[in-house]
């Protein structure tokens, strides 16, 4: 399957290991990712506050050079830029005049044809598609899925079926046969883009997801956003001062989990880029798995 990807920023800088274990299991997985060309910024969490148009324009450029690529969808595996390109595509549909407005600024046209696809998403197919029957080495952990913000607001947008308890990455890792727990601190927010302004905010809001994760018995906390990896990983020290306990649980992408799962290597899929060391209960060795 061919489909069209969207890095962002993100995963081009601070949270390169998510890109490097997206296209780790791409090709197991049967997918062709191909960059869209000459991409830019979605505007993350700034352009909205301080330019409608600019906020629009932003992400309705990478929307338009999809589509002019000719693709159906997009995949867009950062949590915010999903929310950035989502929103563009809702609201250009919902008000001809400011599309109009908007094209002629970026100069493409831009239909809204192309659909815009999460990683969740992409993986909930790939599990309703044979994924148990790659499985090399099982996942065998006590999860917490930590889905934050963006994946379940605002409704109009939202990737899970279900607000505030959502399943979708619970049942992507059974398939993997992850174990995940029960918990109330999947939907809350980890200070998203505070991790420089308010580490202390950060580390008080973080700081619960993470204490809460580990008293439920929790092996692991999977994400699906590099700001919410920052602030539960990259925040660590911080947490664990304001908590006054030390916390080793790691947290990986939901990528990596998947990864660890079809018998990749910790370093092919980028563990070793993480702040908090990822160590995970002793597993069966794998298959061995060809990583041309």
């Amino acid at each position: 399957m061919r489909i069209a990807y969207y890095p962002g920023c993100s995963l081009e800088g601070s949270s390169r290991e998510y890109n490097e274990s997206l296209e780790a299991i791409a090709p197991l997985l049967g997918w062709e990712l191909i960059e869209v060309p000459d991409w830019n910024c979605c505007g993350a969490s700034a352009a909205h506050s301080l330019n409608h148009e600019l906020a629009l324009a932003l992400p309705a450029r990478v929307l338009a050079l999809a589509e002019k690529a000719g693709f159906e969808e997009v995949l867009v595996p950062c949590s915010a830029c999903f929310t950035r390109l989502a929103a563009a595509r809702h609201a250009l549909s919902k008000d001809r005049a400011l599309a109009a407005r908007i094209c002629e600024l970026i100069e493409l046209d831009c239909t809204g044809t192309t659909k815009v696809v999460s990683v969740l998403e992409l993986l909930g197919r790939a599990a309703s598609d044979g994924l148990a029957g790659l499985v090399r080495q099982p996942f065998a952990c006590k999860v917490a899925c930590y889905y934050g913000c963006f994946l379940t607001r605002p409704a109009e947008l939202a990737v899970c079926r279900r607000q505030e308890d959502p399943q979708e990455m619970e049942e992507l890792l059974r398939v993997i046969d992850a174990e995940p727990i029960r918990w109330a601190f999947k939907v809350e927010c980890c200070g998203a883009g505070l991790s420089v302004a308010r580490v202390d905010s950060v580390a008080e809001l973080s700081g619960r997801i993470v204490e809460d994760a580990v008293r439920r018995g929790a092996e692991a906390i999977i994400v699906a956003c590099p700001m919410c990896h920052t602030n539960l990983d990259l925040r660590r020290d911080a947490i664990c001062r304001r908590r006054q306990t030390e916390f080793s649980i790691p947290v990986l992408y939901v990528t990596q989990a998947v990864g660890l799962a079809l018998g990749l290597s910790p370093r092919r899929l980028g563990l070793h880029r993480h702040n908090v060391p990822v160590r995970l209960p002793a597993r069966e060795k794998p298959e061995p798995v060809r990583e041309s």
